[in-house]
């Protein structure tokens, strides 16, 4: 690659930082090469990635005929201005909590090359538009548009606003990224952001009831108080500039867009002032850290780490929680889905519209984090890998991470339970509520072990904006989501109890569930780590492989 090559050379060009010009080739073939050398890795992930494409490619056209569907509408303005803001709110947080994969958009990748700001953010702004999630946002876009361009003024305006709201909302992605950037590669900065979980998680929550609450008023004017404060912020406004010139509005419609533009404009220069400053500015990894050492309690053996079994399993279990402890990016996990574990159950009761039955959801926001298990420790798997030369090390290894899950996961499931029950005041049926939810725990736990034997990703630590490495986005999603309707088949028993009991009307043997629940999910556990252990210890160079890949 020539920006990589650009320190070396040499004549006249070589004391001349690259231009916008030159550079925007560069970095989007830099993009393209990443993702086809990603691909060309094996067969399966290159289907993985294909199929991951296919169905984001789907419901895009999905939306897009959809919202072309609403032309004519007389609400629609309203729906498509806060659909406008809604992406916009995901572009901004999405870089931060979920995967990227993506190396050209990393501005610490950059620091030393011979660039300037300027025509680095050109470049960067134009390589960020190659990809899936752009051709998404474009696709909203383009359908919002549609359903409100009437007139020739009307289309005139459209064509300057779709793309304009998918650049406020890349250029705005961007340029919270960069300025995270040395926040979130520190340590206690990142963990400064396990707390934004806790946002986000209230966020879904409250799209969620918004959902509800439009469906109970029955139609779409219910948006239009909401829609009439968003119109006017970007890149929404972009968006409703071209229902301003549907209704004959030019000057507001003018206004609309010309506040879109000054959000661009207002974007990249803080991205080109948060670039300058990574770029220039000293960080901690540059400078002196001669502190005396301190003696940290809990490393020998005592506390806590004591009431831990002898052996590996208590060294393994000990190993898994520090993760959880110290880790910024399982940390975060962990927080997020204990938050949003209890956070849907409850509103729902508050709202006295949800079910008791609602309280499973904490168990299986949990139950999560048992996949990917070697994709947590990064390129320190190999030490693992080590102490695993036969079915039996890796049978134990993966027991003990099970039961690390579950010292934390079993009181929070029982607890997630009693609270929703307090609230709705329906105590009868809690006994097989937390039965069916251990039976949905254990059976988590089975198809995690597989999903974390078979399907290994890795879980990069030097960027602040990658959960999954280049090229195994799709591989991670495959794995986690066939994961959960594997263990929803599994739960299929339990669960056919469950329904049968109340269409008998036999609430009064509910409790029946408790037992039945926790014993089926520790055999159903205990069967799934017993599947997975011979294909850990047969398949360990693969599993090093993929995981050691960020």
């Amino acid at each position: 690659m020539s920006v990589l090559d650009a320190p070396a050379a040499s004549g006249p060009r070589a004391s001349r930082p690259a231009g916008g010009t030159e550079l925007i080739p560069v970095l989007v073939r830099l993009k393209l090469a990443l993702l086809r050398n990603g691909l060309r890795q094996s067969a399966g992930r290159r289907a993985v990635y294909i199929a991951s494409v296919v169905a984001t490619l789907l419901i895009a056209l999905g939306q897009l005929v959809g919202l072309i569907a609403l032309r004519g509408n007389a609400h629609a303005g309203s729906l498509v201005v806060l659909l406008a803001a809604v992406l916009a709110v995901g572009w901004a947080v999405m870089p931060l909590f979920f995967a990227a994969g993506d190396e050209t958009l990393d501005p610490s990748r950059l620091v030393m090359l011979p660039l300037r700001p300027r025509p680095l953010i050109t470049a960067l702004l134009v390589s960020s538009l190659v990809g899936i999630g752009p051709l998404f946002t474009l696709c909203l876009a383009a359908g919002s548009v549609t359903a409100l361009a009437h007139g020739a003024g009307a289309v005139a305006f459209a064509v300057l606003a779709a793309p304009l709201t998918l650049l406020v909302c890349v250029a705005l992605a961007r340029a919270v990224a960069t300025a995270n950037t040395r926040l979130l590669t520190s340590r206690k900065g990142r963990d400064l952001a396990v707390l934004s979980g806790l946002v986000i998680a209230v966020g879904i929550q409250g799209v969620n009831f918004g959902i509800q609450r439009l469906s109970r008023a029955g139609g779409l004017s219910a948006l239009d108080p909401a829609a009439d404060v968003v119109h006017w912020l970007p890149p929404a406004s972009a968006i409703g500039s071209v229902d301003s010139a549907s209704q004959g509005a030019y000057g507001r419609a003018a206004v609309q867009l010309l506040l879109s533009v000054a959000a661009l404009v207002v974007l990249l220069a803080l991205w080109r002032r948060s670039l300058e400053k990574l770029m220039t500015e000293p960080d901690g990894s540059t400078l002196s850290a001669a502190e005396p050492a301190r003696t940290k309690s809990g490393t020998d053996g005592s506390g806590f780490w004591a009431l831990l079994p002898e052996g590996r399993t208590g060294t393994v279990m000990q190993r898994s929680l520090r993760y959880v402890a110290r880790d910024p990016k399982t940390k975060a996990a962990w927080v997020t889905a204990l938050a949003i574990g209890l956070i849907v159950p409850l509103f729902n009761a508050l709202q006295g519209t949800g079910s008791l039955y609602f309280a499973c959801f904490g168990a299986g926001m949990l139950g999560i984090q048992m996949y990917n298990q070697f994709g947590q420790d990064t390129s320190a798997f190999w030490m693992v890998a080590l102490t695993i030369s036969s079915t039996r090390d890796a049978y134990l290894e993966l027991r003990a991470r099970a039961l690390a899950l579950l010292l934390i996961t079993l009181p929070y499931t029982v607890l997630v339970a009693v609270v929703t029950a307090a609230v709705l005041g329906d105590w009868a049926a809690l006994p097989g509520v937390v039965g069916l939810s251990f039976a949905l725990l254990g059976a988590m736990l089975a198809t995690g072990a597989v999903a974390s034997a078979r399907f290994p990703y890795s879980i990069p630590q030097d960027g602040a904006f990658k959960n999954v490495a280049p090229g195994q986005a799709g591989l991670a999603w495959i794995s986690i989501f066939g994961g959960m309707v594997s263990a929803a088949l599994l739960c299929s028993p339990v669960i056919g109890l469950t329904v049968w009991l109340h269409l008998d009307d036999a609430e009064n043997r509910l409790w029946l569930l408790l037992p039945v629940g926790a014993v089926y999910g520790a055999l159903i556990a205990w069967a799934g780590l017993r599947v997975a252990a011979p294909r850990t210890a047969d398949r360990l160079p693969e599993i090093l492989t993929a995981v050691s890949k960020g």
